[in-house]
């Protein structure tokens, strides 16, 4: 392979990693095999906006991004598939629990990992390559990215954080369920409103995750590590990552977010009608079917 390759709540939890960036782009498209199938290009650009490659690093990242899609295409599209299908059936009994959810919310976590790990030989010739100011156009891009987190999330009054957020809820379950009546939405809107509000503490978490990407980018170069090393260091900072929600500090206030967000999901399913659920029952086949016409067109 080439020399290169490399970001909160329940539903985008690990957006550090360029890798899951296409994830969560593929899990908030209604078509999956449309999002799937742009995932080299949309990841491309989003690290480039982010390092600003050169002419000579862009060949081996676009190489990398692609090798790297084809595994996740060869082995975890399948998988994914399955898992839908569990949910599907659940779902078609009418006997989804808040332990079903929280069972679905670990799979995905554990995939979730499974695919960062496996990036890492990709994220260490990454950390290799790049020059010290790409390392300043990491920071600054970061830097600029919490402005807009405050302005848009801490520095407004609790009723508008409530809104956003119940609207950020509301999207996802409409893509599931289709429209909610005006009933449907009070009752969501109370579940929605009683999990817990601390959006310093989200910027927070995002600005110790960012401090320590760039720690390690500078250690990297500073240091002058080989590969090996380099992938030793960037292990230890994905286990720092994926571990601050068991960190003593924030796991109260992370666990509650995780149930309550859980108990939210099971609201919006125990109040849909028949026709909601069909609608959803639809929705998943058609990811079904989209993962398996794209696990079937690998390499």
């Amino acid at each position: 392979m080439k020399k290169f390759n490399t970001q909160d709540p329940f539903f985008q939890r690990f957006r550090f990693l360029c890798v899951i960036a296409v994830m969560l782009a593929l899990a908030a498209c209604s078509s999956v095999r449309f999002a799937y199938n742009q995932g080299d290009t949309l990841l491309y650009w989003w690290l480039d906006a982010y390092v600003d490659l050169d002419s000579e690093q862009a060949g081996s990242v676009k190489e990398d991004i692609g090798q790297l899609i084809n595994w996740h295409r060869k082995t975890q599209l399948k998988d994914y598939g399955q898992l839908l299908a569990n949910g599907q059936r659940q779902l078609a009994s009418g006997n989804v629990s808040q332990a079903d959810l929280k069972t679905h919310y670990r799979e995905i976590k554990s995939r979730t990992e499974l695919l960062a790990y496996k990036a890492l030989p990709e994220l260490a010739d990454l950390a290799l390559s790049v020059k010290p100011d790409q390392i300043d156009n990491i920071e600054k891009k970061f830097e600029k990215n919490n402005e807009t987190f405050r302005k848009k999330f801490v520095k407004i009054d609790t009723e508008k954080k409530q809104q956003l957020r119940y609207k950020k809820s509301m999207e996802q379950f409409e893509l599931w369920f289709g429209n909610f009546s005006s009933e449907q939405e009070a009752v969501l809107r109370k579940a929605s409103d009683v999990r817990p509000l601390n959006n310093e503490i989200w910027l927070e978490e995002r600005i110790i995750r960012q401090k320590r990407i760039v720690a390690v980018l500078r250690e990297v170069h500073q240091k002058r590590l080989n590969k090996d090393a380099t992938m030793a260091l960037l292990h230890k900072l994905l286990e720092e990552i994926f571990g601050r929600f068991e960190s003593l500090d924030r796991k109260p206030f992370f666990d509650s977010y995780i149930d309550s967000t859980i108990n939210l999901v099971h609201t919006a399913i125990r109040i849909s009608t028949p026709a909601q659920k069909a609608h959803a029952q639809k929705r998943m086949q058609g990811w079904i079917d989209d993962f398996k016409a794209l696990s079937a067109a690998a390499k």
